[in-house]
């Protein structure tokens, strides 16, 4: 069965090592669109940490969408219809700030404006979440966070010894209420129990009318996962976790070596 619909990892998938999507991927990626593939870019990362991504790879058409904060968001890049959307409720954002406090790690919260963090010793891995999404950082206390807030996800963030640390103390009762995922060794993530990048590409599939044996889904981290999981074709770059090359179908080369275009030009 042909494929209709590539989902993409950003990070250690897209771009390479220097944070640059390569010529070859480049122009693969635009010749599977002119020949009708949804590219749709899948990623933890909030909607302004890929608009520069979808702007070079022209991806704001009436039919492109974008699958951003792990799962919990997935929507037309053009129209911003939103096909799905997963958030936090203000009592989850107070059970989640305490428990951090509990095992001893940074925390920081994330909507659709901005990153937002109780921390006074702000951490330096909430600084480069920042920069790295194109997101204001706002200092702000527990009180002032408000139930009306929309809260997309939030994040443990620490020196990667620390992190694990926490993590391994987390109640299973914790763990069991929300979708957690390690994205990267500085990195946990905590989303709303249906949030996933397989439960986005299910859905997203559904709203188009795709099959999921037409839909090719290519990643390198624990984050992606699920959508390796649920694709027809699951690919793991060469530089992916072992996990994620356990679970897949295929592996392609590294992204430094132009694995997404190596993978897709066998369909092209």
């Amino acid at each position: 069965m042909s494929v209709k619909l590539v989902a993409i990892d950003i990070d250690g998938t897209l771009l390479d090592s220097n944070r640059r999507i390569t010529p070859k991927v480049k122009e693969t990626l635009k010749r599977a669109n002119e020949q009708g593939m949804y590219i749709v870019l899948c990623t933890g990362r909030p909607l302004p940490g890929v608009t520069e991504q979808l702007t070079e790879l022209e991806l704001y058409g009436d039919n492109d969408y974008v699958i951003t904060y792990n799962g919990s968001l997935v929507q037309a890049t053009k129209s911003k219809e939103i096909i799905s959307q997963y958030t936090l409720s203000y009592d989850d954002f107070l059970n989640i700030e305490l428990m951090s406090r509990k095992v001893g790690v940074h925390l920081h919260t994330i909507d659709s404006e901005a990153i937002y963090t109780a921390n006074r010793d702000i951490g330096k891995y909430t600084v480069h979440e920042a920069s790295l999404v194109n997101m204001p950082l706002k200092y702000r206390t527990v009180d002032e966070m408000t139930p009306d807030m929309s809260i997309i996800k939030m994040m443990m963030i620490d020196e990667p010894e620390i992190l694990d640390n926490a993590i391994a103390q987390l109640p299973a009762s914790f763990v069991e209420k929300y979708t957690t995922v390690k994205s990267t060794d500085f990195y946990y993530e905590i989303l709303n129990k249906e949030a996933s990048k397989g439960n986005a590409l299910a859905k997203l599939g559904e709203h188009l009318g795709v099959k999921q044996a037409e839909i090719m889904a290519i990643g390198d981290n624990e984050n992606d996962l699920s959508m390796i999981e649920y694709a027809g074709i699951g690919v793991a770059m060469g530089n992916a976790t072992d996990n994620i090359k356990k679970a897949a179908d295929i592996q392609t080369l590294s992204n430094d070596e132009d694995g997404v275009a190596e993978v897709l030009l066998n369909y092209l």
